[in-house]
């Protein structure tokens, strides 16, 4: 009878501590679930913080991109049309027609200059060969020949007959006639050159005129307000410039041209003349 109170006792004993050693797991199991959870939650805080921290550098290394102004570029005609039209279509329509003018002037010259230039050495050969046949054949070489030293070359002949002295002074006289048909239109070109600067001139001065007018009238001195008289003055006074310059150029040009053309003329004359003086000498 004791055993079998013992073997009950030990049943109860095992059936209330098989509860509570399963309660006691659970609640182990839940505790470990529990702190991985907490664990994990703060691994990704901490992950999240260095994600953080590390686009926070970056943000401060590379810093953000500006936007870029984008500006229109203007070809050479705009901006030669935009400046004329900011200098006043006044000054600037002036200085315009310094400039057309005087490049027409400077390319008739150029044009007529180089109908003009003659191959003098084969003109004397000509003339030389021409004269075995007579004074006419050479008159007639000297008329087919385009140019002033052929014009002069028959100013000559036509005098073959005189003496030296006269031969040489028709020569000289005509040559002097054919300088200055050389030389025609010269000083207008060089008026045109005087005159564009100078209305360049002007205009900055009544820019800087208006600029000070404006300052007048606002009694206050701004550089807005006298920005626009002073880019005034100093687009009128560069214009002006620019067009002497221009011209300056072609007229240097044809000064050169001219004077290589007299001096071939002065050469040729002297062989010409040389020439009907041996001709005389030799009684032909």
């Amino acid at each position: 009878m004791k055993n079998l109170f013992a073997l009950l006792a030990i049943a109860g004993l095992v059936m209330f501590a098989a509860p509570a050693a399963v309660t006691a797991q659970e609640e182990a199991t839940t505790e470990l679930v529990a702190d991985s959870v907490a664990l994990e939650a703060d691994t990704a805080a901490v992950d999240s913080m260095a994600v953080d921290t590390m686009a926070s550098a970056l943000d401060t290394a590379v810093p953000a991109a500006e936007p870029v102004e984008t500006r229109e570029v203007l070809s050479f005609h705009q901006t030669v049309k935009k400046y004329f039209i900011e200098g006043g279509a006044t000054f600037m329509a002036f200085v315009l027609i310094c400039l057309i003018l005087g490049l027409a002037l400077s390319i008739e010259r150029i044009i007529y200059l180089n109908m003009a230039t003659t191959n003098t050495g084969k003109l004397i050969g000509g003339i030389e060969e021409a004269l075995g046949k007579g004074v006419d054949a050479a008159k007639e070489v000297c008329r087919n020949t385009r140019g002033p030293v052929a014009s002069i070359f028959y100013q000559g002949l036509d005098r073959s007959s005189g003496s030296y002295e006269e031969v040489a002074k028709a020569i000289e006289d005509y040559g002097s006639v054919e300088m200055s048909k050389l030389e025609r239109g010269l000083s207008w070109i060089s008026l045109f050159i005087a005159l564009a600067p100078m209305l360049g001139f002007m205009g900055t001065v009544i820019g800087m005129i208006s600029a000070f007018d404006k300052i007048a009238e606002a009694n206050t001195i701004n550089a807005s307000i006298v920005a626009g008289g002073i880019k005034v003055a100093l687009i009128t006074t560069v214009s002006g410039l620019i067009v002497a310059i221009i011209l300056q150029i072609f007229y240097n040009y044809i000064l050169s041209k001219i004077d290589s053309i007299v001096l071939d003329m002065e050469e040729a004359s002297m062989d010409l003349v040389d020439l009907l003086y041996k001709r005389n000498l030799e009684g032909k």
